[in-house]
């Protein structure tokens, strides 16, 4: 069992982004991916939820596009714009737009081929088990607990549907 954290931990203020490390990620599967993330679920407390500040520098992207059997995910734009990719649309976001992710549904992906930085609050689940599909890469991503294991996308069916 985890600590207990104080109630005053439990607060994350906009003054403490300062004191907070940004974490660089360039996704393994996609060349193209920069994010730089805030974690404030995990300085929060929250174990069951992920929930992040994002920031996608100009002319990159997030992640690779992807899509979850069991998490749903979602994000909502707080500054600058980019486009969503969902299944085989793009669309344009912009501050106030909210984006959600169902588990089991479209591969969905973040570009940001604008001149200033994309931000975004997002957010998903934190199941302890979990498939994760990378059309464009051909592989699949099976994670239990913190373990993953990636395996090759065979000819045939896709995962999801």
């Amino acid at each position: 069992m985890t600590q207990q954290k104080k109630p005053r931990d439990l607060v994350v203020r906009d003054a403490d982004h300062a004191g907070m490390l940004e974490e660089s990620f360039h996704h393994p599967f996609n060349p193209n991916s920069e994010l730089h993330r805030f974690d404030l679920g995990g300085r929060a407390g929250l174990s069951h939820l992920g929930i992040s500040v994002i920031r996608v520098p100009s002319q990159r992207e997030s992640f690779a596009k992807h899509s979850h059997a069991a998490e749903e995910e979602w994000l909502f734009v707080l500054r600058g714009r980019g486009l969503v990719e969902i299944g085989d649309e793009s669309y344009e976001i912009a501050p106030g737009d909210f984006v959600g992710f169902p588990a089991g549904a479209h591969a969905h992906h973040v570009r940001n081929p604008k001149k200033e930085d994309l931000v975004y609050l997002c957010g998903g689940e934190r199941t302890a088990v979990d498939v994760i599909e990378y059309p464009a890469a051909g592989r699949r991503v099976v994670r239990v607990a913190r373990e993953m294991t990636v395996y090759p996308v065979q000819a045939g069916e896709p995962l999801f549907r």
